[in-house]
């Protein structure tokens, strides 16, 4: 068991942001070479001011008309995201342990406020799988993976919670936590978690397109 812990804890994590950057190379590759062959049309009216404007546009809480059709599901999605990305970064063990073994460092979250926007996330997650339960033209576009994916994420927050305040298991649960963690880490360039990466291009040719195209806004 301990032999196991340090594999995971060590070697696993530098396996898991291996296949995370090689995978992340790799969709860019093709894409790339997708657009070069299909679509290098667009290269004609790409523009780093129209891209930009939109990009920026649409990092504004309800500033596009669009987002202002569905307040609740757009508030809720717009800090989900913003947690996602800044509670792992930002979270002290996760700090501590990087400046163990790469004497990284940078400002932490206070313990207390972590907790509190890592329960903001889970409850976000609740939403959305409720929502596509619930809201007929979701259900509609829902597959079972939607479901699994949205599990892979809940699972390194639901864990974490746990580790953290040690109800049962901690061992067990740290464990589970640092597999999840590492599990969404291999599969984001693999799986829709891509658009992650791909969202500021795809919003970066809308904008040129109708900015430079259209002469129109896109928000």
């Amino acid at each position: 068991m301990h032999s196991f812990i340090e594999f995971i804890m060590g070697p696993m994590v530098w396996i898991s942001f291996l296949l995370f950057f090689l995978g992340t190379v790799f969709r860019f590759f093709k894409v790339f070479k997708m657009v070069n062959e299909k679509e290098n049309f667009i290269y004609t009216y790409m523009s780093l001011k129209y891209s930009f404007r939109s990009i920026f546009a649409w990092l504004i809480p309800f500033f596009p008309a669009s987002t202002r059709k569905s307040p609740i599901f757009y508030g809720i999605s717009y800090i989900f995201h913003l947690l996602l990305l800044l509670v792992p970064i930002f979270l002290l063990s996760h700090v501590v342990l990087l400046e163990e073994s790469m004497q990284w460092s940078w400002i932490t979250l206070n313990d207390t406020v972590a907790d509190g926007l890592t329960l903001i996330v889970i409850i976000a997650l609740i939403f959305f799988m409720i929502r596509r339960i619930v809201v007929p033209e979701v259900k509609f576009l829902t597959k079972a993976s939607d479901f699994v994916f949205i599990l892979i994420v809940a699972l390194p927050f639901f864990t974490g919670f746990l580790a953290y305040h040690q109800f049962f298991a901690y061992q067990w649960v740290v464990m589970v936590h640092v597999l999840s963690g590492e599990l969404m880490i291999i599969l984001i360039p693999f799986t829709r978690f891509f658009h992650m990466f791909m969202a500021p291009f795809t919003r970066a040719y809308t904008g040129s397109e109708f900015g430079y195209v259209r002469h129109a806004k896109d928000w």
